[in-house]
């Protein structure tokens, strides 16, 4: 059996950084972590009466008390996860909604209206960043942007197509 995890009682300021933490945070992991550490230093409660009302392991309970003791509050949020950084940069994104802005035909593109497809091709050209479709709707999603669907129309060769078109119109409304 493991010696019991002696936790310092909280101060005042550990007590209102922790209950801030725990009410405003939208992070639900983030949130379990402040009230492990609320548990434990408020209540005085042990790691193995925390971990069922948190739904943790015991082993997860005095993992983050450590860390709590050994760093503080920033101990609790995650750590940078490992690998490369992502190809979508801030810089990309902003990219993207400028070019979205702005008609096709303005930019040189022999196209009058955007397609996700049309505009991944776009940035993938201008920037060398080769995005999904699905990244580059997510993107448009965070800005507000939305996309209409592109309608095809088929244009008369005839020069008096427009005033016989306006025309038939006028007869047909009564």
């Amino acid at each position: 059996m493991r010696a019991p995890l002696e936790i310092p009682s909280l101060t005042t300021e550990e007590l209102e950084a922790l209950e801030k933490l725990y009410r405003t945070t939208k992070d639900p992991r983030l949130r379990t972590r402040a009230q492990i550490i609320l548990l434990a230093g408020e209540q005085q409660l042990r790691v193995s009466v925390i971990a069922p009302i948190v739904r943790e392991a015991t082993q997860t309970v005095r993992n983050w008390l450590k860390r709590w003791m050994a760093e503080g509050i920033e101990g609790l949020k995650d750590r940078p996860m490992p690998g490369p950084p992502p190809k979508i940069t801030q810089a990309y994104k902003e990219q993207v909604l400028a070019a979205v802005r702005r008609r096709p035909r303005s930019l040189d593109q022999p196209y009058s209206m955007w397609t996700l497809q049309r505009l991944a091709d776009y940035m993938a050209e201008q920037t060398g960043i080769r995005a999904s479709i699905e990244t580059v709707r997510q993107v448009l999603k965070a800005g507000e942007v939305v996309l209409s669907r592109p309608q095809h129309k088929v244009s008369s060769p005839d020069p008096e197509y427009l005033e016989k078109k306006r025309r038939s119109k006028r007869r047909v409304t009564v």
